[in-house]
């Protein structure tokens, strides 16, 4: 019994592109933003110089100076801190993405990445000190390790087998849309004397809700609720594999 309803669940060869697929690997991709976007965003961040002069104030004095070697510009423990809290998070969290992927869903962990990151983009947008701005990176570390791992697997499973590779790929699309966006909001941040950073930080609210807001519209895809019913626990598979439409 269930033996056939795994195989029922699983096989989606004679699947085609539906209007759920699309929307479904549209919102898994955009997790791809979130990298994207944080990555890209940080290079000009930690040169601008309202940034600088609100909380590394030292630095920008060294950058001030005629004299100073280039090299040592950005000699701050500080600074450094602000910056690899961000990919210790992530790294650290990608190594329990995975049980958190099969334990939830898909869906689920990236609707949790995508309220990380929001909270970690509203904390950086009103901090007014180092310490929020640490805890912030730290939060959007751990939701683009969550949405790293559970996007791309989300993407592999709901996909069509005909068009899986193009699906997949689409989430290192995102990634490098979020790099452009970063590009272009650091350029008009730089022109804001005051307040220029909190909008390259606020920014990173989008991204994440357009996340929230497609997973929680979305379906979970047919695998978990393959694992569902090989525990015995039938119930939620055909809501599951009904809703995905392959």
């Amino acid at each position: 019994m269930a033996g056939g309803v795994l195989l029922a669940v699983g096989d989606d060869r004679g699947g085609g592109i539906t209007f759920t697929v699309v929307m479904s690997c549209l919102t898994a991709a955009s997790g791809g933003l979130l990298f994207g976007y944080d990555v890209g965003i940080t290079g000009g961040l930690t040169q601008m110089q309202s940034f600088l002069q609100a909380f590394f104030p030292d630095v920008l004095e060294k950058m001030n100076s005629a004299q100073q070697d280039a090299y040592c510009i950005f000699n701050s423990q500080i600074l450094t801190t602000f910056v690899s809290s961000f990919y210790v998070a992530a790294m650290i969290a990608s190594l329990v993405a995975g049980h958190l992927t099969r334990t939830v869903g898909r869906r689920n962990s990236m609707l949790i990445g995508g309220l990380l990151f929001l909270a970690g983009s509203l904390l950086n947008l009103a901090a007014v000190n180092i310490s929020m701005l640490v805890i912030g990176r730290i939060l959007l570390g751990v939701a683009v390790g969550f949405t790293s791992l559970s996007a791309p697997v989300y993407l592999a499973e709901i996909a069509p087998t005909r068009w899986r590779g193009a699906f997949t790929a689409s989430f290192n699309f995102f990634q490098n849309v979020g790099f452009l966006i970063a590009d272009l909001t650091n350029y008009g941040a730089t022109t804001i004397p005051r307040w220029g950073w909190r909008l390259s930080l606020g920014v990173g609210v989008v991204p994440s809700t357009v996340i929230i807001v497609g997973s929680l519209l979305i379906s979970d895809t047919p695998r978990p609720a393959a694992w569902y019913c090989a525990a015995g626990r039938t119930r939620p598979a055909p809501r599951c594999a009904k809703s995905a439409a392959l």
